[in-house]
Order: C-alpha cells, then structure tokens, then sequence
C-alpha cells in the first residue's frame, strides 16, 4: 500500500511537471510547427506527438534538461516523418491494429467469423478499461477526433488525455496480444 501511494505521488509530480511544461511551450511550439505545416490538423497531429513524447520521457524515466530545446527538436523530427510521407512514429507505436490485419468478411465464413471473434473480444478488452482511458481511446480511435477536440468537450488537459490514451493502448497490447499474434501467424 506505502507502495502504491509513492507511486501515486511520483506520478501526480511527473503529472504537474508535464502540465507546467505543456502551459509554458505549448504556444510557441504551436506557432512553430504551423510555419512549417501548413495544414492545421497535421500540424496538431505534430504537436500532439510531440508533447506524447515528452509524456513518455518522463514515464520512462528519461530526464528531458532542456524541455524547451528538447521539444523543438522533436518538432522537427515529427515534421520531418511527416514530409517523408510516413506516419510519424509515435503514430505507430499507438496503433493497436491495422486494416490490413483484419479479416475481411467479403473472404468467406471463416474469415466472416474470425472478424466476428477479433471485434468481440476488442470490444470486452475495451469493457475492461478504466472509463477515463476507455472514453479517450474511443473518441479518438474509433471517432476519430482530435485530442485538442477531446480536451474542448471534456475539460480535462491534452497532456492528460495523450496519457490516459497511452495507458489504454498498452492494456490493450497486452491484452489482446495472443490474438494478433495468431492473426499474424495466419498472414504468413
């Protein structure tokens, strides 16, 4: 139990530090990468994974000294995946499944119920969530919309929803990891 409220504490600091840089940056760094995107939603797509990253720094416990010049740098990075024409990497990174790994019904009955099987257990894994991630995995995963949308209806802060959704994706990845395996194993 001592445990667990450190690791609730420690967590709630990284929490502040991560919002506190978010507050300090995030302007700026918006302003940047819009000069250099000159479409909206890539350019908040950047900046949502730029600030992802920052997130996973501080969860992994890789010390950011620099955050200003640290998330610049990342910045370019993004902005420079997305003009090779990939997705930028922590794109993915979050993907739980792609199209291409999913049965097609128009296949037959077997493939028809394979897909059967692969959405129903997605949706108990999904079930299985905290509300919070499942809410923001949701919305952004299957509906599709922005986490600066997500942050609008909610209240609750970018950095924290970027959080939420990558606790989510990791239950998920483990969760459903057997399944993807055989539907990989099947592909070959």
């Amino acid at each position: 139990m001592e445990y667990a409220v450190e690791t609730g504490r420690a967590m709630s600091e990284q929490d502040r530090s991560v919002e506190a840089t978010f507050q300090l940056e995030a302007r700026r760094l918006r302003n940047f990468i819009r000069r250099q995107v000159p479409d909206d939603v890539d350019a908040e797509d950047v900046l949502q994974d730029v600030f992802f990253e920052l997130i996973e720094a501080y969860r992994l416990m890789k010390p950011v000294a620099h955050a200003g010049a640290w998330l610049f740098q990342v910045a370019r990075n993004k902005i420079a995946d997305l003009f090779r024409g990939r997705k930028p990497t922590i794109a993915d990174g979050e993907r739980l499944f792609t199209a291409d790994l999913l049965p097609s019904p128009t296949k037959g009955p077997d493939a028809a119920f394979a897909n059967r099987v692969l959405m129903a257990e997605i949706e108990t894994a999904l079930d299985e969530l905290p509300a919070s991630q499942r809410a923001v995995f949701v919305a952004h995963e299957i509906e599709g919309r922005s986490f600066k949308e997500i942050a609008a209806e909610t209240g609750v802060s970018v950095p924290t929803l970027l959080s939420r959704k990558h606790y989510a994706v990791l239950f998920l990845r483990r969760r459903l990891q057997t399944i993807y395996d055989e539907m990989e194993g099947r592909k070959k």
